[in-house]
């Protein structure tokens, strides 16, 4: 094996690594608290972390003997179940993101409503369209013997064995990626953007209140003044960064692969060896970087991941401390001064 190969093998066993752990916290968390369990976007939560387990554990190794046999490492049966698997998980877990962004485009755009629109009935049903739509495809191609070992990509997955299956090995795969990656795409985008409008709206009134306040409060600390200035910078960036990351995430980790498979079909194209195993290398990449991007940044997950270690620990959960800086309690004090100020201004308008 070349220096390449042995980097491509470490990227990989990178990425298996932090998957298993990622997603295994999230189920962690999931099973701990009681309050993520009664979140409705705990269901496509839950069924994203189990996919991208399910696909760190059953896909991922066998693609890193692949690359480091560069040969099939299993048997044809064997083989034939992890090629249904994969396409089977990855279509799921695409389902799944693109079931979360309804999920926060209803919580956003209809909050008053969201109760009655998305249910724990109506998560489930989702779910249970994205398992059939998921099942669909890898059935189909199990049925025409078009998965087995592919060495381009070292692993077993969609593959063309006999030229005269070509026209009809085309338009399943083009099928497939449209329904699965097209689709959860769009669903993306008009989803976020939607919300990412409301959010920016929401900013703008936000900021003519805050600027009315900070002109009529003469006497405002400086500090004050100078944070909540900061705070209202922050807070017009923090909705456009966090959906950018969830477009851009899954465009970097699925669209490589997706446009290769899609190249991949035209007769006179050959694939790179390097480039398939990194394109592969990316989707999975996408199932260790899923649990960061959707749960475990967010504060309530840290909560519940610092609770779980304190009671290991045996450690209070509130330790009293003999130390308190006399500037940052003057600094709490004026900020908790100036957010009643502002509550009884928008109260008095």
């Amino acid at each position: 094996m070349d220096l390449a190969g042995v980097l491509l093998a470490l990227l990989l066993v990178l990425v298996l690594v932090v998957s298993l752990l990622s997603n295994l916290l999230v189920l962690l968390c999931f099973v701990y608290s009681t309050e993520i369990r009664k979140q409705v976007a705990g269901v496509f939560l839950v069924n994203l972390s189990f996919c991208n387990l399910l696909l760190t554990v059953l896909n991922m190794p066998f693609t890193l003997l692949g690359i480091l046999r560069n040969q099939q490492p299993l048997g044809g049966c064997v083989c034939k179940a992890v090629g249904f698997l994969e396409t089977f998980l990855t279509s799921n877990t695409m389902l799944s993101m693109a079931a979360l962004s309804i999920d926060k485009w209803i919580a956003v755009v209809f909050p008053l409503s969201y109760t009655s629109k998305m249910r724990y009935k109506d998560a489930v049903i989702l779910m249970g369209y994205s398992w059939l739509h998921s099942l669909t495809f890898p059935l189909v191609s199990l049925f025409y013997s078009w998965v087995d070992y592919s060495s381009v990509y070292a692993s077993c997955t969609l593959h063309l064995k006999e030229e005269t299956e070509r026209r009809r090995f085309t338009v399943f795969t083009i099928v497939f990626h449209s329904t699965s990656f097209m689709l959860s795409l769009v669903i993306l985008c008009f989803t976020y953007l939607k919300v990412l409008k409301v959010a920016r709206f929401h900013c703008k009134r936000i900021d003519i209140i805050t600027m009315q306040t900070l002109v009529l409060l003469v006497d405002i600390h400086p500090s004050v003044k100078q944070r909540c200035l900061n705070e209202q910078k922050r807070r017009r960036q923090r909705a456009t960064k966090k959906i950018s990351i969830f477009i851009g995430s899954f465009v970097i980790c699925f669209g490589p692969y997706i446009i290769t498979r899609l190249i991949e079909l035209l007769p006179f194209v050959t694939i790179n060896y390097y480039w398939g195993i990194i394109s592969k290398c990316l989707t999975y990449s996408k199932a260790a970087s899923d649990p960061f991007v959707y749960s475990l940044l967010r504060q309530q997950y840290k909560k519940v991941l610092i609770n779980i270690v304190n009671r290991i620990l045996k450690r209070d959960l509130y330790p009293s401390s003999g130390y308190n800086s006399s500037l940052d309690t003057e600094n709490d004090y004026l900020s908790q001064h100036f957010e009643s100020e502002i509550v009884v201004i928008i109260i008095y308008y």
